[in-house]
């Protein structure tokens, strides 16, 4: 199946949503770089696309749903981005380094879902 791209850095988050309330563990990894590292689960880090695939079938198997967060503002230098958004959940904050692939779409590189002072 064929899939959107991301081509702004701001249409990674829409795309994380639908995909994941679409239990869709394989469209939500194709949104990671092949190295990319996502701070997740807490106190870890998941290293590589295929096992941030893994980690995101194991969580979507028990049927979460996402809404859609207000995103803050994108901060662009060349081909990086960093791309946040303000957590409806006690999530603290979201944050992603996201880059420009050869084909003008963007790719996540980095990402720290939850930034909670709490924990």
């Amino acid at each position: 199946m064929t899939q959107d791209k991301a081509m702004t850095p701001e249409d990674i988050t829409r795309l994380f949503v639908e995909r994941s309330n679409a239990g869709d563990a394989d469209g939500v990894a194709a949104l990671y770089d092949e190295n990319a590292v996502m701070a997740y689960p807490a106190g870890r880090t998941t290293v590589g696309r295929a096992a941030i695939r893994e980690l995101w079938a194991s969580v979507l198997a028990h049927g979460p749903r996402f809404e859609l967060e207000e995103g803050l503002p994108t901060l662009v230098h060349g081909d990086i981005a960093l791309t946040s958004t303000a957590p409806r959940d006690d999530a603290g904050a979201r944050a992603q380094v996201v880059r420009r692939q050869p084909d003008g779409s963007w790719l996540r590189i980095i990402d720290q879902p939850e930034f909670n002072p709490t924990t």
